[in-house]
């Protein structure tokens, strides 16, 4: 599909799996979520742009590779994305954190805004926004036309899990906007939930129901 990657590495989707089991744990399933974000970090950052500096090793100096350009900016969509964005962090702990707050109403499916806080020249920035899950995708276009108005120019988007009903409308309002995710499963049941899914992300990391 145009403007999706898929993360296929074995590593991924064995964790993947066992965060899919309805009786994995609240703790084992915050903490695969903490090393999947890793690996899935690994790859939505892959095409970096490098330049190089001068250093001295212990044995001589050397032009090295290092990050060019200002800081990425990791935007997680609440509270879910917080998931995503640590294990990340670990990865990149210098990266800049911005908070997009919303939550999809669950009779109308529609996005309800209640915060946002981001850093300043985010046009200046890749920004990298998380969620979980890319589901009817309301939450992640409201959040990203969001982080457009304030600027955001280079962005991409980066799930766990997307459904095909989500990367059609996700596609159609972002075309500019490119997707990592581990999986693209089946479809969305009549609640708007990914199947088979793995359940509410949110309330699985954080044992809420």
């Amino acid at each position: 599909m145009e403007g999706i990657t898929v993360i296929d590495h074995p590593l991924v989707q064995h964790k993947l799996t066992i965060m899919r089991d309805k009786e994995t744990s609240t703790a084992s399933f915050r903490g695969l979520l903490r090393e999947i974000s890793t690996l899935l970090c690994y790859e939505v950052t892959r095409n970096l742009q490098l330049t190089t500096v001068r250093i001295e090793t212990p044995m001589t100096t050397i032009d090295a590779p290092t990050l060019e350009g200002k800081k990425l900016v990791f935007a997680s969509i609440l509270r879910a994305g917080n998931g995503l964005l640590e294990g990340m962090l670990d990865l990149v702990p210098a990266a800049r954190v911005a908070h997009v707050g919303i939550y999809r109403d669950h009779e109308t499916l529609q996005p309800v805004e209640y915060y946002f806080k981001a850093p300043e020249d985010l046009a200046d920035r890749l920004v990298i926004v998380v969620d979980p899950m890319l589901a009817t995708a309301n939450s992640a276009i409201a959040a990203i036309e969001k982080l457009k108005e304030r600027g955001a120019r280079n962005i991409r988007f980066l799930c766990l899990l997307a459904a095909p009903e989500g990367i059609e409308r996700f596609r159609a309002a972002h075309p500019d906007v490119e997707i990592f995710t581990a999986a693209i499963d089946s479809h969305l049941n009549e609640k708007g939930y990914i199947v088979p899914g793995l359940g509410d992300a949110g309330d699985r990391m954080y044992g809420t129901k």
